[in-house]
């Protein structure tokens, strides 16, 4: 998910009373639920982005270690520069720290696998990817669950109310209804994508992806590799699934001769290990040929698309 979405869970998640249990417990929520992707960092460097985000920093090794480094930071924070400020709060307690902290980076990755990027939950160990395709990267109904609730509760809250945590609670509770309706939606639309490919005579173990798409939680895109071309469909529900091809795909060019060499370059051998539908694309308005690989999850009908890396 983006991290307006991962503040948006950590600031709720405060609001709806977690952020009492210590000082700087606000603040370490809202931090945790967004560390993970200190690893956009990559950006600033020449490394390719997907051979590196959602893997050290979103594994089990860094599950388990993050939330000491932050708890320790924000403990060290808190003796530093709140206590020695006139009428500081009480001491924050290494313990509440701790706990939020994990429960923060947890969540955080929960949220990541969801969608069709998916997370490498076993870095270091293993690069392998998992994928929840449930939850659309960018997603306004949990914007407004959580947001809502947490603006709700902060008004309560400087009006002096009891209560103020309440309406967090409920944003936080319809959150959870939310993505449990869109993850077992999901089940139902892979088993009717799949009745629907054996109708067609495919064969059994024929890959695809049903996954979200922007805004609509009743519809869905769905992706099927068909020998050497991908192509796309959508599926509705109304109420029930339903699945229709979209009358297009793309080549995936993986056997072009003159992609040979430029799908040997260690820059494309990284982009492949991340993909999911790898598609090549070469530009013989150029001498030599411009040479692109992409991923079919995020190109539009003409093969465009913001997954699309150069290799020669």
């Amino acid at each position: 998910m983006d991290n307006l979405c991962h503040a948006l869970a950590g600031a709720a998640l405060g609001k709806a009373g977690l952020a009492r249990r210590t000082t700087l417990g606000m603040s370490t929520l809202v931090i945790a639920n967004n560390l993970p992707d200190l690893d956009v960092a990559v950006f600033a460097t020449n490394t390719l982005a997907m051979s590196f985000r959602r893997g050290w920093t979103h594994g089990v090794l860094a599950q388990a270690v993050l939330p000491v480094i932050l708890a320790g930071a924000m403990l060290a924070y808190d003796r530093l520069v709140v206590q020695r400020r006139t009428g500081a709060p009480p001491p924050a307690q290494a313990g509440e720290l701790l706990l939020l902290s994990y429960l923060g980076v947890l969540l955080h990755v929960f949220m990541d696998l969801m969608n069709s990027y998916g997370v490498r939950l076993l870095m270091p160990f293993s690069g392998h990817w998992f994928y929840g395709d449930a939850l659309f990267i960018v997603d306004p109904w949990l914007y407004l669950a959580l947001g809502l609730g947490w603006w709700w509760s902060s008004r309560r809250e400087a009006a002096g109310r009891l209560d103020s945590g309440v309406p967090a609670r409920i944003g936080l509770g319809l959150a959870a209804v939310y993505v449990t309706l869109m993850l077992a939606s999901n089940v139902a639309a892979r088993a009717e994508v799949r009745a629907g490919l054996d109708r067609a005579g495919r064969p059994a173990g024929t890959p695809f992806m049903v996954t979200p798409v922007a805004v609509n939680p009743f519809r869905r895109e769905v992706v099927v590799e068909v020998g050497d071309r991908y192509e796309k469909g959508t599926l509705w529900f109304e109420p029930w699934p339903h699945f229709r091809p979209s009358g297009f795909g793309m080549a995936t060019g993986l056997d072009d001769p003159e992609a040979q060499p430029a799908l040997a370059s260690p820059r494309a051998r990284a982009f492949l290990q991340w993909s999911r539908f790898p598609f090549v694309q070469v530009d013989r308005n150029f001498a030599p040929p411009t040479i692109w690989i992409n991923d079919y999850r995020y190109a539009n009908a003409g093969g465009y698309g913001w997954s699309a890396v150069k290799i020669q």
